[in-house]
């Protein structure tokens, strides 16, 4: 997440700017960088890290580094055609972050590994794949955290007013979650039991469904059902959607960010288009052109104008509700091919690093081998590795002093049974020389 996320914000920044310019119309400009181009560029390394939520385990670092290239070339791409051609509003990312990265790393995830099936087509589960109650407390710290601050990811961009809606609206989608994904769950799993990865997980999937209405007069209402029945349709991912796509579609997700991601991205797309078929300009007044830029009047007054409200096309609440939905399935289209390419191209041996050990995944199509997943040590030195070779070096120890005293015993035994033949020898040469006197004297008698 580290090299990745580092690396994303530069290349995104590389790309979107000169995406932007040749959008408008001056390809050789220089990129102006700004808190605008470092927002927008953490959106979309934010994405980059959603598509590795679905193949973590399953990559090595340097095809996460191509996958960083290929994807953003592809999100810049979808970005400006939606927002910037088709004017869809999305201030939370609901469809151009989360749905986007949902979709491709599944699709990658498919094109690059399937999950292994038992006998009657049940899903094998990976022997290393799984978490321990530490990971799972630590996570639930991360969880918290992402909780807290989500108002401040939907409400970066937002200006004046709007991030008083953005604000109030995020926390209260995120508490309905909240209490939806817990109910849920108890509701879904054995024994009526909470589990960790759904909590960890769904009980933010308001916070992605609320995304694209966040700065829409939506009421408080509006914000907790948007929040509610995505932590529901989050947990019941979880629990029957997940293991449905693995076994019917091969789609092996690890981190299940089509639960948090792409299913609750998919509502708030639909959400906003909701509410932006409903939005009157009663409810907005004269900065519905600041909202839905597209909305504007084409002729706008100075007032307007020192509002920051520039020209629009006039368009009506329907026509703008069409174009976030066709924002949507355009995004899911990007994904789904890109991330499909991708995957074929990094499955390609020159993206694998050098490995002595591990000698057969430089195949083709073998780079995603799951002998291989989900194991820390091929690429990193882990405690674990550490430890096996100070153990295997202490039982060379062990083995090479056994074999000295296994040789200094032989070489005892040999001794004694040197000693012994020389004693036998003695006793038989004794013997011949008293059978020999004896025979001279009885000679000597006759």
């Amino acid at each position: 997440n580290f090299l990745i996320a580092a690396f994303a914000i530069q290349w995104s920044m590389i790309v979107n700017g000169v995406g932007h310019n040749v959008y408008e119309g001056h390809p050789k400009s220089s990129i102006s960088l700004g808190i605008i181009n470092l927002i927008t560029s953490d959106f979309a390394a934010g994405a980059v890290l959603i598509t590795f939520g679905a193949v973590l385990g399953k990559t090595s670092p340097l095809q996460m580094l191509i996958v960083v290239v290929f994807e953003l070339l592809f999100y810049t791409v979808n970005e400006v055609i939606g927002a910037s051609i088709l004017g869809a509003v999305d201030m939370g990312g609901s469809i151009f972050v989360h749905t986007f990265g949902a979709y491709f790393g599944l699709a990658l995830s498919r094109a690059i590994s399937t999950p292994a099936k038992k006998g009657d087509g049940t899903i094998k589960d990976h022997p290393a794949n799984g978490s321990s109650y530490t990971s799972d407390t630590f996570a639930m710290i991360g969880t918290l955290f992402l909780w807290m601050f989500w108002p401040s990811f939907n409400g970066a961009l937002a200006q004046q007013s709007q991030q008083h809606r953005v604000i109030i609206n995020t926390v209260l989608a995120l508490c309905a979650c909240c209490i939806a994904a817990f109910f849920t769950d108890a509701m879904l799993r054995p024994h009526n039991k909470f589990d960790m990865v759904s909590i960890q997980n769904a009980t933010l999937a308001g916070g992605v469904a609320v995304g694209s209405s966040s700065d829409l007069v939506i009421q408080p209402w509006g914000a907790l059902t948007v929040g509610a029945v995505a932590g529901a349709f989050s947990v019941v991912g979880y629990v029957h959607i997940q293991p449905y796509l693995a076994r019917k579609f091969n789609l092996d997700d690890t981190c299940g960010v089509h639960n948090l991601h792409g299913l609750p991205g998919i509502i708030g797309a639909l959400g906003g288009a909701i509410s932006a078929a409903t939005a009157s300009d009663r409810a907005y007044g004269s900065s519905i052109g600041l909202v839905f830029p597209r909305r504007a009047p084409k002729e706008v007054t100075d007032d307007m104008t020192s509002a920051g409200i520039e020209a629009g096309d006039g368009l009506s609440a329907s026509e703008q509700a069409s174009i976030q939905v066709a924002a949507l399935f355009i995004t899911l289209g990007f994904a789904i091919v890109g991330g499909t390419i991708v995957g074929m191209i990094i499955k390609s041996p020159m993206f694998l690093p050098p490995s002595s050990q591990h000698p057969e995944i430089k195949e083709y199509g073998k780079s995603s081998s799951r002998t291989y997943h989900y194991d820390d040590t091929v690429y990193w030195e882990t405690p674990e590795e550490d430890e096996k070779e100070a153990r295997d070096e202490e039982e060379a120890l062990e083995a090479e002093h056994s074999l000295e005293m296994i040789k200094l015993e032989i070489k005892r035994q040999e001794e004694k049974r040197e000693t012994l033949e020389t004693f036998l020898n003695q006793i038989q040469t004794d013997k011949k020389e008293e059978s020999a006197l004896l025979e001279a004297d009885d000679i000597s008698a006759a």
